[in-house]
């Protein structure tokens, strides 16, 4: 059965780009998403997201008649779940919103059609929504009922794309394809080679969920270590950025760069996912965890510091100092603000500090709301004049192309190591 009509559940930052693409190659594609006013948007041929080069492709889908989205699912040859997984109460995978996506295709899944989770999700999640969806429509087989037999295929391909890079990593990356059975799996294929210009490699579900795990706690742990070494550079009054650069220079050696802490849907989030799974043998991913959840209340304390030795350089009452925060992002360049570290340390200052909170976040139009009633949101260059205390939490280009030399402040905490 070829896919002529695909469904995707979920306009977020991966739904989004992952519908476009298939539009892109002249497929029927409905996406579904709970937030009237991002289908609004999409139906204009807008988006609400900020991704480089989606504007172009969701507008050329619209008006060419490939691409629509609506609150109601409809039937489709394929749907592909790609709804938060966020974590909730002690880091435990929050699946309600994937639990509500199975549900709500239910109703309308017929006799050959793939369904595709890649959402993020802790091992055993693909199965799960397989059976959740027997439960709802007994007139239908799944694989884990019949096997290769069933009704409707299901399979596992989680994203594993770069903000600010998604449409070009969407379609250049390396899918793992994790099928309930290998006909899961080669219908999965099928349809990424729709657009996928990589390899579809193909696993059971089980491995591929596991797989997008990985990859992020591999990273996480990774972070955590340069994280770590900043810590350890500030007791030893050390650079860590010159010190950092110099290891590398090891032909074995590549450490990452430290920062305020890590951000975003994946890495933040992802590794807590294994650990509550396996608590007793992921310890290394845990305390990972623990160093860069930790990294914001250091980045507080330091700014607390700079505050201090302002009012005892000035003499000023604490009520006139003005402290300036440049990024929100949980990255550079994007207007992603999910599990960030900076927000986490912007919203910190505004709970502590008594002056006026300024922040410089170039990608976003207005504060979010916790941030709304504790700090204004201005330009570059107003909050250059005005601060007397700089905390550097995002390295967007903006921010990079001031040099260092042109800072008059000395009191700055630099967790990016931009303008040091």
């Amino acid at each position: 059965m070829s896919f002529e009509t695909i469904s995707v559940i979920g306009l977020g930052y991966i739904g989004l780009p992952t519908a476009a693409a298939f539009a892109s190659r002249r497929r029927q594609v409905i996406g579904i998403d709970i937030n009237q006013g991002a289908v609004d948007t999409i139906n204009r041929g807008e988006i609400h997201i900020v991704e480089p080069e989606l504007d172009r492709v969701v507008k050329a889908a619209v008006e060419g008649g490939h691409l629509r989205a609506s609150t109601t699912p409809v039937e489709a040859d394929a749907f592909l779940i790609a709804v938060p997984t966020p974590f909730k109460g002690e880091h435990e995978p929050d699946m309600a919103f994937v639990q509500a996506a199975a549900r709500s295709i239910a109703p309308v899944l017929k006799k050959g059609a793939l369904v595709v989770l890649e959402s993020t999700s802790p091992v055993g999640a693909t199965e799960e929504v397989a059976a959740c969806l027997a439960a709802l429509r007994p007139d239908l087989t799944f694989p884990q009922q019949v096997g290769e037999s069933a009704d409707v295929n299901i399979a596992y391909c989680p994203e594993r794309v770069l903000p600010g890079k998604i449409m070009v990593e969407l379609f250049k990356n390396d899918r793992v394809i994790g099928g309930m059975t290998p006909a899961c799996s080669a219908r999965a294929s099928e349809l990424y080679k729709i657009f996928l210009e990589g390899e579809c490699v193909v696993t059971n579900s089980r491995t591929a969920e596991l797989c997008k795990l990985t990859e992020n706690s591999f990273r996480d742990v990774n972070i955590a270590f340069a994280n770590e070494l900043s810590l350890i550079c500030d007791q030893q009054d050390i650079n860590v950025w010159e010190l950092i650069r110099l290891a590398n220079r090891h032909p074995r050696v590549n450490i990452l760069q430290p920062g305020p802490g890590v951000g975003g849907h994946c890495i933040a989030v992802d590794p807590w996912f294994i650990v509550a799974q396996n608590p007793a043998q992921a310890r290394l991913i845990r305390t990972a965890r623990e160093v860069n959840d930790s990294k914001p209340h250091w980045v507080l304390e330091k700014v607390k510091a700079a505050v201090a030795d302002c009012l005892m350089a000035t003499g000023r009452q604490p009520e006139s100092i003005r402290i300036a925060c440049f990024g929100l992002a949980f990255k550079p360049d994007i207007d992603d603000l999910r599990e960030s570290p900076a927000m986490e340390v912007a919203h910190a200052i505004g709970q502590w500090q008594r002056g006026e909170l300024l922040i410089v976040e170039p990608n976003i139009h207005h504060l979010p709301a916790k941030l709304a009633d504790k700090g204004r949101l201005v330009g570059l260059n107003e909050a250059l004049e005005q601060a007397d205390v700089l905390v550097m939490l995002v390295d967007h280009q903006a921010f990079k192309a001031i040099p260092g030399t042109d800072i008059k402040q000395p009191w700055l905490v630099d967790t990016k190591g931009v303008w040091r």
